[in-house]
This record gives C-alpha cells, structure tokens and sequence, in this order.
C-alpha cells in the first residue's frame, strides 16, 4: 500500500511540474519564440489536476453522489427518452452535443487578443466555471426525474424568477440553434466530401443502435470497431465521391441544404434515444476526438512556434478589426464555448439525465466533457496562434475594413503592425487550393489553415490542401452533433412550458406533443436559418451578434439554479463553488450587455449604431457592410432588435438572480417553509461503473451481481 501511495504522489507531482512549466513559459516569456507545445502542457496538466482532485471533491464531498440510488434511466425508462446508457455511449453523446461551434470558433476571434489572455480564461475558467456548472446541472437534474433548466428554476426559485429562467432559455436556445445551423451550412454549401460524410454517419448510427438494442445488447466494443471502420471508410469516400461524377449530387445549395437540416433535425429528435441520436454522438466523438488528439501529438513532433503576441495592443485599445472592444469583458464573451457555456446547461438537463446509469458517472461525464471540450478550445487556439498574424487578420477582418484585392489588404494589415505581402497573401490561399483566403471571417477557415499547417509539417507540404479541407468538414460534423441533440432539448423546455398550462406535456414520451413541439423548435429556428440564407444580413445573421452573450447569460442563469439548489439542500458552506462563478459570470456579461446597448462606439453599441446608420439613410448614403439603401434599412432594423433583445435578456437573467437570491435569504431565515422537488429515493437495481475504466472494487461487485443464487 505504501508503494502505491509513494506511486501515487510521484506521477501527480510529475503532472503538476509539466503544468506549472507550461505557465511559466508562457506567462515568462517576453520577445522570444514560445512552442506551441507549451499551451498544450499547460492545458493537459491542468486538466488532469482539475479533474483528479476537485472534480472528486465536489462529487463525493459536496454532491454526495450515490451509486445505490436508482437514476430516471432506470426508474422511467420507456425506451423513447428515458434509456439506460452505457456510460461510454453516454459519454460520447454528451461531448458531442455539448462541443458544437464555440470551442471552434470563438478562441479562433479572441486570438486577436493574443494567446495568453484566452489560454488563461480556456483552462481557469474550464476547471472552477464551466465543468463545475455542468456537472452540478447533471446532478440535480438528474434527482428530478431529468427536469430541463428552465423549469427546475420555476419550481426551486418559484413562478416568477422561474418564468423568467424559461423565457430566457428557450428564447436563447433558439438563437443557439440558428447560429450552430448557419455554420453547418456555409461549411457544407461547396463541399461534396463533407456533406457525402455526415451524411453517411446516419445509416452507420442506425445500425449501431440496432446492433446495440437488438443484435447484440451490451457489446459497446464490438459496435465502436464496426462504426469506427464504416467512418473512416465514408471519410475515404467522401474524397472519392468529390472527385468523381457524383460530387454535383452531394454539392448542395444553401437552401436546399436548409431543407435537410431542419427535416434531420425534426426526425433526430421524435425517434427514440438509441436508434439514432446516442449512437450518431457517439461515433462522431470517435472523430473529434481522434482529430483533436492527433492535433495535439502534431503540435509535440512539429513544435510550431506561437507567432501572434502573447497580448496584443487590440486588448487594451478596443478597436480591433475582429471584433470591437476591449479584453474585458469581450474575450470572456467570444470565447463562447470551452471555458463556460450556458447552451452545456440544457443538455446537461435535457437528454443526458434521462439516460445516465449512475449518479456516480456525473463526473465523468459533466466534468470530464467539458474538460474534453476545453482541449478543442485550447487546439483552436493554437491554430490561430501558429499561423503569420498578418494572415490571421487579413483572413478575420471583413472586406469593408481591408478591401477585396491582396495589394489592398496587404497594406490595410501592415498599417495595424503585422507585415504580410501580397504574394504571401496568394501563395497561403494557393497552398490550400482556395481562390482566395480574404476575409474568410468566423473563425473556421482560420481554424482549418491551422490545422493544414500543423498536420503538413508532420506529413508533408503536398497534403496542405487535403488537411485544408478535411478540417472544414470535420468542422461541420463536430457542429451537427450539437445542433440534432439541442433541437430534443428544445422540444424537453417546450413540453416543460406547455406542461405548466395542459398537463399532458408533462409526460415528455407522449407521442402527440413531442411530435407537435418537435415541429415548432424546428420551424423556429429553421425560420430564421432559412431567411439567413437568403438574405445575409437578415434571418439568424441578424441575431449573430448576440449569440455569445446570450449564451453566457443563460449559464448566469444555470449557476443561479445551481447555487440555489446547494443552499436550499443544506449545502450552504459549499454555495460558493457555483456562487463565485455565478459572480463572475454576472459581472463580465450584464457589463458586455450594457456596452452592447449603451456605448457611444457605433462599433460596439447596438443603438449607436442604428443612430449612425439612420443619419446616414437620411442623407441618402450607403455605409458597409451595406450595399444598397434596401440593406441599410435591414442594418438599422438589425441593430434595433439586438439592442431591445439584449436588454430583455439581461433584464430576465437579473429578474432570474434577483429572485434566487430572495429564495436563498427566505430558506436561511425559515429553513421550514422551503421545499425540493426533488424525486423520492429508489434502491437501484444496476451495476455500473463510475468511470470509463472500473475499479477493483467495481468488478468485484459486477461479479458477485451476475453470480447465480441458491445453492
């Protein structure tokens, strides 16, 4: 025992020094070259302490998680949306819903700040924020019976801060979903080979749903060999049907593109659990994760040298051509995903509590995603980071700033202190096949030219283009997942909603209102993607600008339940793990909400903006990124409905807080008159592992269960 103790404290110290030198070097660090191999020690090293010791701590200390108590999979199950899940297939559904466009896109534009300040905001605010939240989320949702966010506020805070929580949480879910529906679509509009692939990833999950629930029940290893193989072939494939006489059938327009995704999206969320939703993530995380960690093992063989600054002088100015504003509270609000998202808080209470085994898997699968998920954010980083800034911001800033022609943009850049030639400028789109990389904003084509750069130094400058490539469908596949998986969770909050007025609803298998609620998610949030489409400053194009605080305001609204919850279940001495975050949280978005609504910087604020653009259609004059007087009436429309909407949003969240708050004062003063909805306790009839790995003690316990009684 004594060895293994000694074992023990040898590998974690080991761990804590790589990390503690990953910090250094790039904290340190100042006019000399960085590997980029140092973020990822930094990130690995942090990830592993995080998750070993306070994830544990939380878990078994202030949860009290509690392996023989029977989970809504098992008490309700009913083969539609409560299902017992393998922890491994849960695991791989849960990541995959929750890793949609943020950890992708978003570290890409605060790269413009530089590397340091979202490395730091990526792996602190991943490990005492985002995991946490998802990860108390699970738990109490899981106690009641899967309830979604919105409606575990209306029940534990009460009908009112409750209806604001739910207004606020499906209004912003269906901004999410437009948004993460856009992106697929601009990955997808030229791409044979990507849409051959994903498309090709439904049959392959019916089969290993089919194999798992009826062919072979249980064999987990077998089906992720089989789905495994029949991906990389459709990946293969996909390269050849591009090449070949097919590509026009899979070269999709936008709008036809659009069809398919909401009549996906429709079918993903009325069939059962297992036949395609479960085991679709599950597959797909095979490839997310297999690419972000052949990412990483590229960056350790390649050491890449970090070119953009450490801080660049965009972090304190405000003006930068990305994005405008300053580093706070803008970054915190860009990096959207990966470090704490609201959007984690609605799958963490929409499909996963209705089919985890164990309350025991809660960490692994709360914390342990959103650490996977903060790794792509970290790799996404360093993409942006490896690549000539020059490039970077000649491929980040829109036409209007730099012009359409590389002599234009060339000398645009070079002005903002980061020197790329024209020729240099041709020759990166050249190297990609691409006929131009300008102004190729929203962060994943800068993403997919890091990642070509990466990968071709380990495998050759002549596969450039193929990385390219491969990286932008890999893109769109990453974000699907999310999309199919938030448009259940979507219909969960409307049934919730309907619920509180026909009782029916409540029942959220009821055949008649999931197909009716199915319909009106996807119709919303198709609406808009389908007027985005067609008109590109209108539709969800005219919501973008909101996603990222709307999505943080919801997690203010996540921690708010969850520190309600910690105080109202006698866990008042642990209200700070979720009340310090809520904090935070509430601190950089109310102050990003009231700049969005009340900065004189038309640039930033919504309403100055519309002012500009109104004094200029007054005079009969077209400002970009307008191109006609019919566009300048949409720009100001634009900036009116995001300045009203985000001003109700945060109005909502403080209502949410405001009233959380009250609560927590009314149970501290009269313990009596507060209550739980919290589902009665089930002795639990399976064994089941708490981690991906089990035990000694855990084997032990599956074979005394399978051994036969009796003498």
């Amino acid at each position: 025992m004594r060895t293994a103790n000694v074992r023990t404290i040898v590998i974690w110290t080991l761990v804590a020094l790589v990390g503690a030198a990953g910090w250094s070097v790039l904290a340190l660090a100042r006019g000399e070259d960085v590997s980029a191999a140092w973020m990822v020690a930094a990130a690995l090293g942090s990830y592993a302490i995080g998750y070993r010791f306070y994830s544990k701590f939380i878990a078994y200390k202030v949860l009290k998680v509690d392996a023989t108590r029977a989970t809504p999979a098992e008490r309700l199950n009913n083969g539609i949306d409560f299902h017992p899940t393998d922890r491994r297939v849960l695991l791989g559904h849960h990541f995959a819903a929750i890793a949609g466009a943020g950890p992708l896109v978003g570290p890409v534009l605060a790269a413009q700040m530089g590397y340091l300040p979202g490395t730091v905001w990526i792996i602190a605010g991943v490990i005492f924020a985002g995991a946490v939240q998802d990860m108390v989320v699970l738990f109490f949702s899981t106690r009641r019976d899967g309830r979604s966010l919105g409606q575990m506020a209306r029940e534990e805070i009460g009908p009112f801060g409750g209806a604001a929580a739910l207004i606020a949480a499906f209004a912003i879910m269906i901004i999410l979903l437009g948004v993460l529906a856009l992106v697929i679509v601009n990955a997808l509009a030229a791409s044979p080979w990507g849409t051959f692939s994903i498309a090709m990833t439904i049959p392959i999950a019916l089969l290993m749903g089919f194999y798992l629930r009826v062919l072979r029940p249980g064999r987990v290893a077998e089906v992720s060999l089989i789905g495994v193989g029949l991906l990389l072939l459709a990946l293969v494939a996909g390269r050849w049907v591009a090449e070949s006489s097919w590509a026009g059938a899979f070269t999709l327009a936008p709008s036809t593109l659009v069809v398919w995704l909401v009549a996906y999206g429709f079918i993903a969320s009325i069939l059962p659990v297992w036949m395609l939703l479960a085991p679709r993530d599950y597959l797909s995380t095979f490839m997310k994760i297999g690419t972000i960690a052949l990412l990483a093992l590229g960056v350790v063989v390649a050491l890449p040298t970090l070119k953009m600054d450490a801080v660049t002088d965009f972090a304190s100015r405000g003006d930068g051509p990305v994005f405008a504003g300053s580093l706070f509270p803008f970054v915190f609000i860009t990096i959207a995903c990966g470090a704490l998202s609201g959007f984690h808080s609605l799958i963490s209470s929409g499909t996963t509590p209705k089919m985890i085994q164990k309350e025991t898997q809660v960490r692994m699968i709360g914390y342990g995603s959103m650490l996977m998920e903060s790794s792509v954010a970290i790799m996404a980083l360093v993409a942006a980071s490896i690549i000539d800034p020059g490039l970077y911001f000649a491929m980040n800033a829109p036409a209007g700033a730099i012009g359409t022609t590389v002599e234009n943009a060339s000398q645009v850049v070079t002005g903002w202190g980061y020197s790329i030639s024209p020729a240099e400028l041709a020759q990166a789109a050249k190297n990609v096949e691409e006929a131009t990389l300008l102004s190729r904003t929203g962060g994943a084509p800068t993403l997919a030219v890091g990642v070509s750069e990466i990968f071709s130094k380990v495998t050759g400058g002549s596969l450039r283009a193929f990385w390219y490539h491969f990286a932008i469908m890999f893109e769109a596949l990453f974000i699907l997942t999310a999309l199919d998986a938030g448009t259940r969770v979507g219909r969960f909050m409307l049934q919730d909603m309907l619920g509180n007025v026909y009782r029916p609803f409540k029942n959220i298998s009821w055949k008649p209102g999931l197909v009716l609620t199915s319909a009106i998610v996807c119709a919303l949030w198709g609406y808009f993607l389908w007027v985005g489409v067609h008109e590109p400053l209108g539709g969800i194009n005219q919501l973008f600008p909101i996603f990222g605080i709307s999505n943080q305001l919801l997690a203010a609204v996540a921690l708010a339940v969850c520190t309600t919850l910690l105080v109202k279940s006698g866990r008042l001495k642990w209200a700070w793990i979720t009340g310090i975050p809520l904090v935070w949280d509430a601190t950089v978005t109310l102050t990003a909400s009231f700049q969005k609504v009340f900065s004189s910087d038309p640039k930033v604020g919504f309403f100055k903006q519309r002012s500009v653009f109104q004094d200029a259609l007054d005079d009969g004059k077209v400002l970009p990124p307008a191109k006609s007087m019919d566009d300048m009436h949409t720009v100001v429309t634009n900036s009116t409905v995001d300045g009203v909407l985000t001003a109700v949003l945060a109005l909502l969240i403080v209502v949410v807080i405001a009233d959380a708050l009250r609560v927590c004062v009314r149970h501290l003063r009269r313990p009596a008159l507060s209550t739980l909805s919290e589902a009665p306790y089930v002795e639990s009839k399976i064994q089941a592992p708490a981690g991906l790995i089990p035990t000694r003690e855990e084997k032990e316990e599956a074979r005394d269960a399978a051994a036969p009684t009796g003498v």
